[in-house]
């Protein structure tokens, strides 16, 4: 088997190339930097290149598809266009589809949902061998300087979703095990697979495993913080979701099944808690 990772020089795809490698599978990585994990082999070249995605793709028996947090509908629908038409004619054996966060299941203005259901959708219909996962938040999220600063000066976890809303946040690593599994699992073709971490907690609930307080933060707050790493448009995109989850609070329900239907034994909060260097106090 050989296995290609779309988004390898990214979080979520990085952690998927890196479990695949470490179960011992030839993996290719499409990316434009060049960078991808050790053991990777790096296939330079852009989604929006329909050459270049398809030599990726030559070959290949096994891809994980997690676009670029891009959310232009007209560059977005080349992207998928080009996945689609590659995967098509390398005869894949199975494409895993991140959706890189829950949908909901009305349609939505919200254009980081929207073009992702239409990816999905697009995918479906072209009789590719497809499962599709929707995570919810990322507990790595947590990471980021404007998250992790006031955390650690002030013992105050600022994120932007209500305080009481239940939410099963998922590791990127548990990502990665749960993508692997969806890659090369029997009985999963044409799955859409909500995933959750096994710890389904509030906002107050997360903080105190920090030893922290929580405080509701104002997503236009949020959107401000982001866009100084990922640029205006996508910042404006991702706060988007956020809003839209304050009035959705099914969005993140859980489902117990999908661990073990794709047989994961995923990490508890506090374990993962402990093993982030960034997160004592």
């Amino acid at each position: 088997m050989t296995f290609l990772v779309i988004g390898a020089a990214g979080a979520q795809g990085g952690a998927v190339a890196r479990r695949l490698v470490a179960e011992g599978h030839t993996v290719r990585g499409l990316t434009r930097s060049g960078r991808v994990p050790h053991g990777v082999e790096p296939v330079a070249g852009d989604l929006g290149d329909a050459e270049a995605v398809k030599a990726a793709f030559a070959g290949v028996t096994h891809a994980s598809v997690t676009l670029p947090m891009v959310y232009e509908p007209d560059t977005v629908a080349a992207h998928v266009h080009h996945v689609r038409d590659a995967a098509l004619a390398a005869g894949v054996r199975r494409l895993v589809f991140n959706t890189a966060n829950r949908l909901p299941e009305a349609t939505t203005q919200v254009a980081a949902f929207e073009t992702r259901r239409w990816a999905v959708r697009t995918l479906q219909s072209a009789g590719l061998p497809l499962v599709v996962l929707c995570p919810p938040v990322y507990l790595d999220n947590l990471a980021a300087p404007w998250v992790a600063g006031p955390l650690a000066a002030e013992g105050m976890l600022r994120y932007p979703l209500p305080a009481d809303l239940p939410v099963p946040w998922l590791s990127h690593d548990d990502l990665g095990a749960a993508t692997y599994a969806a890659l090369v699992r029997d009985g999963l073709e044409d799955a859409v697979l909500k995933l959750g971490g096994p710890d389904v907690v509030t906002g107050d609930d997360l903080a105190a495993a920090f030893g922290a307080r929580y405080a509701a933060q104002d997503p236009a707050e949020f959107e401000s913080g982001l866009a100084k790493a990922l640029g205006a448009p996508t910042a404006a995109a991702v706060a988007d979701t956020y809003r839209w989850v304050a009035a959705d609070r099914d969005l993140f329900a859980a489902d117990p099944a999908v661990a073990d239907l794709l047989g994961l034994r995923l990490t508890p909060l506090r374990t993962w808690i402990a093993a982030q260097p960034w997160a004592t106090r």
